[in-house]
């Protein structure tokens, strides 16, 4: 791999459009460098064999049957409201027509 140079980093920033100030370039041409051989290092690494994943660690969904319960919270619920109208809240208008 070759060695990135400052016109390199300088040629990145303008055309990712990013202002980079001169004190700064020896920075990024150094971190640049490292993340260019960090890539060129997992590159070497065999994957022929490996199953592609989204995850380190395999999430699994655990699911249930869905059963329907009989249940009077509906009617508790709505007793509790300050007003109540059929099988709704009344609730005071907010919008104006």
């Amino acid at each position: 791999m070759s060695k990135i140079t400052s016109e390199d980093v300088l040629k990145v920033a303008k055309l990712a459009r990013l202002e980079i100030p001169d004190d700064q370039i020896e920075i990024y041409t150094s971190q640049l460098e490292k993340i260019l051989g960090y890539v060129a290092q997992l590159e070497e690494v065999e994957t022929k064999d490996v199953s592609p994943t989204t995850r380190a660690v395999e999430v699994v969904n655990v699911v249930r049957e869905d059963v329907v319960i009989e249940s009077t919270i509906k009617e508790d619920l709505l007793d509790q409201a300050p007003q109540r109208e059929g099988n709704f809240f009344r609730v005071p208008k907010i919008l104006s027509d």
